[in-house]
């Protein structure tokens, strides 16, 4: 499947298109997951994975896919405390959202909230983190100067487009030559990098009411920070919403949607 692409079912039709009438809507093809073991998730902050992607993290984990979290900050800039005080409370949290949804595997770097830039030391922490765990996919959210009806969030930019690159940088034995001459890591290829929160998505994971409260109360486990955003809506009111209209988008009831970029084959 080249890049960014994917194969949409053509709606029945006979005749002229005039004849057919209104073309019937896409269906977003099922996310390819023969053989799927290890998924690496690479977000900025704390509760970056807990907007309903981590339904799709619950359906993995139930199925025995083994789940890793790459946390790139504390997300210690993200509420009007002391850094000092906050580092640790975000962790707390997302160690019990991890318990949540079976996330066994939770890996906080030390780059800082806030000024997170897309650099080459980040590419490389994110590089190394591929080789450690040696993902089928590696997913990561929109990166997009644009996104979530607003501007997107500085870190969140960052983020998207060092995990692209670093996931790429994993497979070049070239590239951070030291992970393999010093760390002893090997490099390796994922298959896809799968990228949540995309306006144009290729393809969809179905997900059941029982992954969609999971995802629901992965979010609820963020307590100390929800209280902090003025105005916040309970998880209740808006997560198994956003996971229906994936669902409408892959003809399912719920489903997290995600656009995939081939890194080795999305089809093995």
């Amino acid at each position: 499947m080249s890049s960014a692409s994917a194969e949409s079912a053509e709606p029945a039709a006979s005749g002229s298109s005039a004849a057919a009438g209104p073309a019937a809507p896409t269906v977003l093809p099922a996310l390819p997951e023969e053989g799927v073991e290890r998924v690496l998730c690479v977000v900025a902050h704390p509760d970056d994975m807990e907007y309903g992607a981590s339904a799709a993290v619950r359906a993995w984990t139930e199925a025995g896919v083994e789940v890793t979290y790459l946390l790139l900050t504390r997300g210690e800039a993200g509420m009007a405390e002391d850094p000092a005080i906050v580092a640790p409370l975000r962790t707390r949290e997302q160690h019990r959202a991890c318990e949540i949804v079976g996330v066994r595997d939770l890996r906080i770097l030390e780059h800082p909230d806030g000024m997170l830039e897309a650099t080459l030391a980040l590419r490389r922490d994110i590089a190394r983190a591929v080789r450690q765990v040696r993902p089928d996919l590696v997913l990561t959210a929109n990166f997009d100067l644009e996104a979530y009806g607003s501007l997107n969030q500085a870190d969140h930019r960052a983020a998207g487009l060092s995990a692209a690159d670093g996931a790429r940088d994993a497979a070049n034995p070239w590239v951070f030559r030291e992970l393999r001459e010093q760390e002893g890591l090997e490099p390796w290829s994922s298959r896809a990098l799968l990228v949540l929160g995309h306006p144009e998505p290729t393809h969809a994971k179905a997900v059941s009411a029982g992954h969609v409260q999971a995802a629901v109360d992965s979010l609820r486990a963020h307590e100390a920070y929800l209280q902090h955003v003025t105005g916040h809506p309970a998880p209740e009111d808006f997560i198994p919403e956003i996971l229906r209209a994936g669902g409408t988008a892959a003809g399912r009831e719920h489903a997290v949607t995600v656009r995939a970029h081939d890194l080795g084959s999305l089809e093995d």
